[in-house]
């Protein structure tokens, strides 16, 4: 049965009536359009000025101006933030903390324990228990123009045993378990070693596979956090993974089908003297491509393809039309073929698709279905969150097909771009050269990436190409690189839009800078900031106060449930504590202001 049959009678009709399912049209096709170059950046940041004057004048905001930049705070919450971030810069305490919260348990007792994290740093990064509870930060957060990424936090607290088993039984097909060592995979390939997906990431919850039944409660967490933020907040975002939505063993291997389409495209390029040329740049000649493919001894499958018409006419093929081979296998067992580099024939993945992992494969997209409808119903934007490289591919793809559905009209769903990626630009554009050709909005994150030490450790020991920018300044010119071509494309094609997820402020000038140079304006609503609670409030207020579209990724959760999501961001984030020295020195300039001007009992006007 065809994944265009099958879907619509599990409610996902609309995955076949507005988009034939994984066909892409070629009807909308437009030429690749080049960047514009660089203009000339006539108008240097001014020091003494918040807030832009009018639409056609420049922005120009000050980050340093301590008084804008606290007004949504009391002084108490200044202290606060002051002691948490000192204490997060000791590595004495950041290494020791589990055991140190487990004898503050014990101490205090658990209900004078929980009222203390409250006021210390569960309050500062956490905004509450539930939907109810997290309203009064949400609102004023809103009031001073701050908007609310929801994201329930709460995780399974598993030893280091507990989590490798989950993995390894999660992501291992019925095959593999049944034969050991069958269809044996190497990037793709579950690996005990690195099972424990919780270590050394950085501030991103990890769900592991259980049932079915796990997956469906996840779902109905993720149709809360939707409905609470349509109430809560005026176009809010709401978070989601799609790791708990269904078995990872499936994304593992659509991911691997995926990346060896692609390495098979770049070797018939190279093939042509395409190799090293930008993605998009890659145009196959197809009288050569059948040439090439007929000396690999291709017969049927592949160069069929080409030879009856499925193609477009104007004799070349780039990746996005070579895509379309995989959209055209109908079975979802048909869909995991790979093409072999020496034959140029397709060959089964897996030598076995039972009908569960089947089964298995469209409740996920069933769950992906109803939540993006009801995100749609309630007024919030989706965003899905980025996760390692094994699983990535499946995942943007899967977005990908949501976005042909849900942003037709507007950008609904947002895929997550990790720019530390080595790939990260060349998925961005041609996941922007995709949107143009069929006509939806394309809605990204820009994030650094969450990953890194995992994905290293784990290239180094399997044997595969690290996946992860050289250095910290090669993911920012990375980061910078995508930023201005989605800039660019919203420049040009107002159906674009981004969130700059980052703390980094000089990014968010280098921001700030493009849209002036390209006449961008707050108020469009194509451009969006983002920061985590209770960090760098220098950057997210100002920018609020000068009419940006601002969001505060916004944990939530009971306080012993976030207390394993919170015990690894102050050690993972420890870098990023230290670095906010600057911050420090901002809330130590206002608190002594306050003290000095008679403001020390300051209260917001909410």
């Amino acid at each position: 049965m065809s994944i265009r049959k099958t879907l619509p009678a599990f409610g996902l009709a609309t995955f076949d009536r507005n988009i034939r399912s994984f066909v892409i049209s070629t009807r909308h096709r437009r030429n690749v359009q080049a960047l514009h170059s660089t203009k000339t950046n006539t108008n240097e940041e001014a020091s003494d000025s918040r807030q832009h004057v009018s639409f056609s004048n420049k922005i120009s905001i000050d980050f340093e101006q301590t008084k804008e930049a606290y007004k949504s705070k009391d002084t108490l919450e200044l202290l606060r933030s002051l002691v948490v971030f000192k204490l997060c810069s000791y590595d004495i305490l950041v290494d020791n903390n589990k055991e140190i919260i487990d004898l503050s348990r014990k101490l205090l007792g658990q209900k004078t324990f929980e009222q203390f994290m409250k006021m210390t740093f569960y309050g500062q990064f956490v905004a509450g228990e539930d939907h109810q509870s997290i309203r009064p930060v949400v609102q004023k957060n809103q009031a001073f123009g701050v908007g609310a990424v929801l994201d329930y936090s709460v995780e399974e607290d598993l030893s280091q045993e507990e989590a490798e088993r989950k993995e390894m039984e999660s992501c291992m097909s019925t095959l593999e378990k049944e034969s050991p060592g069958a269809d044996h995979r190497e990037t793709f390939t579950a690996r005990r070693k690195f099972g424990n997906r919780h270590e050394a990431v950085t501030s991103a919850r990890t769900y592991f596979y259980a049932d079915e039944a796990k997956c469906d409660q996840h779902m109905e967490t993720f149709l809360k956090c939707i409905k609470a933020s349509g109430g809560s907040s005026e176009d809010g975002f709401s978070a989601i993974k799609m790791t708990a939505l269904g078995r990872p063993q499936f994304l593992l291997q659509f991911s691997e089908v995926l990346v060896k389409w692609r390495r098979f495209f770049s070797f018939l390029a190279a093939k042509q003297g395409k190799d090293g040329v930008e993605v998009l740049e890659q145009k196959l000649d197809q009288e050569q491509l059948q040439t090439c493919l007929a000396s690999l001894g291709a017969q049927g499958n592949i160069q069929s393809c080409f030879s009856d018409g499925r193609l477009h006419s104007s004799g070349v093929v780039d990746i996005l039309d070579w895509n379309r081979l995989i959209d055209e296998r109908m079975k979802i067992s048909d869909l995991l073929v790979v093409p072999n580099l020496q034959t140029g024939r397709l060959e089964p993945l897996l030598s076995k698709f039972t009908e569960e992992e089947e089964r298995q494969l469209k409740r996920m997209l069933q769950r992906l279905d109803i939540l993006a409808k009801h995100a749609v119903e309630n007024g919030v934007r989706l965003m899905v969150d980025a996760e390692q490289t094994y699983f990535q591919p499946a995942i943007s793809r899967l977005t990908v097909e949501m976005k042909r559905i849900f942003n037709r009209d507007k950008a609904v769903v947002f895929n997550t771009y990790q720019c530390y990626l080595k790939e990260a630009f060349d998925n961005v554009s041609m996941d922007v050269e995709l949107s143009r050709r069929e006509g939806w909005c394309f809605g990204a994150k820009l994030v650094r990436g969450a990953y890194m030490y995992q994905e290293r450790s784990r290239a180094a020991e399997i044997g595969y190409e690290d996946p992860i920018n050289p250095n910290y300044e090669s993911t920012n010119r990375m980061y910078h690189r995508c930023l201005d071509y989605i800039l660019e494309e919203i420049e040009q094609n107002k159906k674009a839009n981004v969130m700059v997820a980052s703390h980094n402020l000089d990014t968010v000038k280098h921001t700030l800078r493009r849209m002036n140079e390209m006449g961008l304006a707050p108020t469009d609503k194509k451009v969006y900031f983002g920061q985590l609670l209770g960090m760098c409030d220098q950057i997210s207020f100002p920018l609020a106060q000068a009419g940006f579209p601002v969001y505060k990724y916004v944990p939530y959760g009971p306080v012993n449930e976030v207390i394993p999501y919170l015990s690894r961001r102050a050690q993972e984030n420890r870098g990023i504590m230290k670095g906010v020295q600057m911050e420090r020195e901002l809330l130590w300039k206002e608190l002594m202001r306050r003290l000095t001007s008679g403001e020390v009992f300051y209260t917001p006007a909410v």
